[in-house]
C-alpha cells in the first residue's frame, strides 16, 4: 500500500484566502492579523482591505510589508460589503474565510474547518462556534442565538445565525449566489447567508474557535433602522432567488410582520414618507395587502 508522502499532502492542501475588511480599527486590527498568522494550517493568504482608514491603520499595516502571506489592498471608503467583495475578487484560494477586524481566531480555526470539508466533500459552507466577549467580559450566548446546522433557512430568516468571522466557504459557491450586496450599509451578511441557505445546508462545527468582541460603538449591528435593510433583503429573496413554496410562504409571513412593525414605527417617529415607500415596495413584490 502506497501512502502519500508528507510533502505530497502539503502540496495537495488547498489554499485558504482570509479576508479582513477594516476601517479605523487600528486598536483591534493587530490582534486579528496575528491570530491569522498564528494558524496551525500553513496554506493561507491574508488579504487586508483598508477601506479608507484615517487613523494609524496604514502605519500598522506597513509593518507587515515584508510578510509574504499578507496582501494589503487600500481603497477609498465604500463600506464593508465593497471591501469584502474587493478582497474576494483578488483572492486566489479555493476556500474563503472572513474575519472582522475586531474579532480574532484560535490557532486551530482554519485546520478544523479544512478537516470538516475533507470529511464532508459535498459541503460548500460551514462555520464554527464562538466565544463571546462583551465589554471585556465573557458572556454566554442566549438560547435563541445557538447555531443550528444543516437546513437553517427558516431559523435564519428571524435572526442572523451565521457570523462572518466564523465562516469558511468554497469560493465557487459565490459564483452561483453572488457577492455581498453593496447597496446594504448593514445586514449585508444576513442577506448573503439567506441567499446561500435557501439553496444549500450551512453546517456548524462544534469547537468554539472565534473570539467575537462586542459592545464598542462602531459595530454595524448598532446601525439605526436595521429592519429596513432586512426588509430589502427579504424582498430580494422573493424577486430573485429559487425559493421553494414553503420558503416563499415563510418569507411572505415575515415580511408582513416586519413591514407592519416598521411602518408603524416610522409613522410614530414622524417619517410617514418612508412608511409609505416601504409599504409600496412590499405590496408590489408580494401582491398582498399588508
Amino acid at each position: 500500500m502506497n501512502l502519500p508522502s508528507p510533502q505530497h499532502e502539503r502540496e495537495s492542501a488547498p489554499l485558504v484566502s482570509v479576508i479582513i475588511p477594516t476601517y479605523n480599527r487600528a486598536w483591534s486590527l493587530k490582534e486579528a492579523l496575528e491570530s491569522v498568522l498564528a494558524q496551525d494550517y500553513p496554506h493561507i493568504e491574508l488579504i487586508v482591505v483598508d477601506d479608507g482608514s484615517t487613523d494609524h491603520t496604514p502605519e500598522l499595516l506597513q509593518g507587515y510589508a515584508n510578510e509574504p502571506k499578507v496582501n494589503v489592498v487600500t481603497r477609498e471608503n465604500g463600506g464593508v460589503s465593497r471591501a469584502r467583495n474587493q478582497g474576494i475578487e483578488v483572492a486566489r484560494g479555493e476556500y474563503l474565510a472572513f474575519l472582522d477586524s475586531d474579532d480574532s481566531w484560535l490557532p486551530q480555526k482554519i485546520s478544523e474547518q479544512i478537516a470538516f470539508f475533507k470529511e464532508s466533500p459535498d459541503a460548500l459552507i460551514c462555520q464554527t462556534e464562538e466565544i463571546w466577549i462583551r465589554n471585556g467580559k465573557r458572556v454566554n450566548p442566549c438560547k435563541h442565538h445557538q447555531k443550528p446546522s444543516g437546513d437553517i433557512f427558516g431559523a435564519s430568516l428571524h435572526l442572523c445565525l451565521v457570523s462572518p468571522s466564523a465562516v469558511m466557504l468554497k469560493k465557487s459557491l459565490l459564483d452561483e449566489v453572488g457577492l455581498f450586496d453593496e447597496s446594504l450599509p448593514a445586514c449585508e451578511d444576513y442577506d448573503l447567508w439567506l441567499r446561500i441557505a435557501c439553496r444549500y445546508p450551512i453546517y456548524t462545527t462544534p469547537s468554539a474557535l472565534v473570539v467575537k468582541h462586542g459592545g464598542h460603538d462602531d459595530q454595524l449591528s448598532k446601525t439605526p433602522y436595521l429592519d429596513r435593510f432586512r426588509i430589502h433583503s427579504l424582498l430580494g429573496l422573493l424577486k430573485r432567488e429559487p425559493l421553494s413554496e414553503d420558503q416563499r410562504e415563510q418569507v411572505h409571513a415575515l415580511l408582513k410582520k416586519k413591514c407592519r412593525i416598521y411602518t408603524q414605527g416610522c409613522r410614530k417617529h414622524g417619517r410617514p414618507e418612508e412608511a409609505e415607500t416601504i409599504s409600496n415596495l412590499v405590496n408590489q413584490t408580494t401582491n398582498k395587502s399588508l
